[in-house]
C-alpha cells in the first residue's frame, strides 16, 4: 500500500511478496488462496440459497453476463481445479516453468499441492506439501457432479 498525496493506491502482486516488511516471503501472500477461496464458494451457495435465483451478478465483471450465485460459485471452483488440469499441450498451471514436472514420465503424474497460487498464471508458489487447505481442490471436484 502506498500513500500519496490525495490518493490511496493499493498495489497487486499476482504472487510473491516483493517486500520484506512482513517476513518477505514466509506469509500468506498469494491471492489464490485456497481456505480463503473455500469460504467464498461455501458462503456464495449460501447466499445463493436465500436470495434465490433472482438474485445475479456479472461473471466475470465487465462480461455482461449474469449468473446466479450458485453459479458465480461453481465458476470459481471450474477455476480452481482448472490450476491442477493439463491444458491443450499437456502441462499443468500449478507446474508453470518446472520441467521435470510437466515433461518427465517418471514425474508428470506427481500432482503438487501447493501452499498458494501466482493470480495470474496459477503457478503454484510456497510449500509444496499443502495438502490440508490444498486439498479442498477434491472438495470443489465432489461439490457439483458433472460440473
Amino acid at each position: 500500500m502506498r500513500v500519496g498525496d490525495d490518493d490511496l493506491t493499493v498495489r497487486y502482486q499476482p504472487a510473491e511478496s516483493d517486500s520484506g516488511m512482513f517476513g518477505g516471503n514466509s506469509n500468506w501472500r498469494g491471492p489464490v488462496w485456497f481456505p480463503v477461496n473455500h469460504l467464498i464458494v461455501e458462503s456464495l451457495r449460501d447466499f445463493d440459497a436465500y436470495y434465490g435465483a433472482d438474485f445475479t451478478t456479472e461473471c466475470p465483471t465487465g462480461s455482461g453476463g449474469f449468473l446466479t450465485l450458485s453459479e458465480v460459485a461453481d465458476e470459481l471452483c471450474r477455476r480452481r481445479v482448472g490450476l491442477f488440469r493439463r491444458d491443450a499441450e499437456g502441462h499443468r498451471p500449478i507446474h508453470a516453468r518446472r520441467t521435470l514436472l510437466q515433461e518427465d514420465p517418471h514425474f508428470r503424474e506427481h500432482v503438487l499441492f501447493y501452499e498458494y497460487f501466482n493470480g495470474d498464471t496459477g503457478e503454484g508458489l510456497g510449500a509444496s506439501h499443502q495438502t490440508g487447505w490444498t486439498a479442498l481442490v477434491a472438495n470443489m471436484l465432489s461439490a457439483r457432479p458433472g460440473s
